[in-house]
């Protein structure tokens, strides 16, 4: 049999195995079967190389433009039937059924507690600031007055990483970068990471958020500070939260304070949560220290200011319900769930 008859055999063998498909699979399957690497049509193609020059031309033109109208035809018919049954598919389904719905996500609990504390503060006029996790220790430690034998500053305390870097372990550095980089007035927050080697526990994190403030000027007070820490407490727990500032010592404020709030769950009478004493401990505050000032070059005869800090974490366990810390960085779904 010549090459031309066996191309004309092919051709009558194609076209009654097409009509015969049924479906979209059969018919890829009699693509590969006549002109895929291994079909009858190649096949024949590569062994046109031992016929004479003459026949190798007619009979590969011939071959090669049976190839096109097969592959022009399976393409039709595959259309076609792949149509078909997607019609039949979609007669089959019932669209009146509701659909699935697809969950939406939500922010964390942390994020929307940090977004709402500089809601409050950027509405009484601070900006927010922000500063790298990586720092050296005149920024973490020198800058603000604590000294070399300060127990922060051992290597069991601190995220050492080469040289004097560290990993900040407050957002307090960024308060230094702030006043290095302008003069007074300042009036700002600064959210952030903070990393301590911190044994974890329900209580504790070797990661975790804070958000600090600082506001330098001309005859600040401390009862500035308490207007403001008023205001925020209020807008943060709620309009009948009471306020208790304890002395405390920080290192780059003085006087220094510890500051309650009456404890929003009990109102004050006594719980679980602030064990019994009806007061929660929420933050840290006090006057800039001057020896500050003058680690950034301002004048502390002429300014004065007030910085505080606070847990986030601390905060959205105290607005949530939360007992235990680690739940914020596990990643449950049905812990993260809750706050849609």
């Amino acid at each position: 049999m010549s090459v031309l008859e066996r191309l004309e055999k092919i051709r009558e063998e194609f076209d009654k195995a097409l009509e015969a498909c049924a479906d979209a699979r059969q018919a890829e399957e009699l693509r590969v079967k006549f002109l895929g690497r291994k079909g009858e049509l190649t096949g024949i193609l590569r062994s046109l190389a031992g016929l004479s020059v003459e026949e190798k031309k007619q009979a590969g033109q011939r071959a090669n433009k049976l190839k096109e109208e097969c592959t022009e035809k399976i393409n039709a018919v595959a259309v076609k039937l792949r149509g078909e049954q997607y019609a039949k598919k979609r007669k089959a389904e019932d669209v009146t059924l509701p659909g699935v719905r697809q969950r939406r996500g939500t922010l964390h609990p942390l994020t929307l507690t940090t977004a709402r504390i500089n809601e409050i503060f950027v509405s009484l006029g601070f900006k927010i600031a922000e500063g790298p996790e990586i720092d050296t220790e005149f920024y973490n430690f020198e800058a603000l007055n604590i000294p070399l034998d300060h127990p922060s500053r051992d290597a069991f305390d601190t995220f050492y990483i080469e040289g004097q870097h560290l990993l900040r372990s407050h957002t307090s550095n960024v308060q230094i970068h702030l006043m290095q980089g302008q003069k007074p007035p300042i009036q700002a927050i600064m959210p952030g990471r903070v990393y301590r080697p911190d044994a974890v526990d329900a209580s504790h994190s070797f990661m975790f958020h804070q958000v600090e403030g600082l506001v330098v000027d001309e005859d600040v007070k401390f009862s500035d500070l308490k207007g403001v820490l008023t205001l925020f407490c209020k807008s943060m727990f709620g309009e009948e939260v009471k306020l208790r500032f304890r002395p405390h010592f920080f290192p780059f404020t003085e006087p220094s304070a510890e500051v309650d709030i009456s404890c929003f769950i009990c109102k004050g009478k006594g719980c679980r949560v602030c064990k019994g004493n009806g007061w929660l401990e929420i933050l840290g505050a006090g006057m800039v220290d001057p020896t500050v000032f003058e680690a950034v070059g301002y004048d502390a005869g002429k300014y004065t200011g007030y910085a505080f800090g606070m847990g986030v974490e601390r905060i959205a366990m105290l607005q949530y319900g939360i007992e235990d810390i680690r739940l914020f960085f596990e990643n449950d779904v049905r812990f993260l769930r809750q706050f849609n």
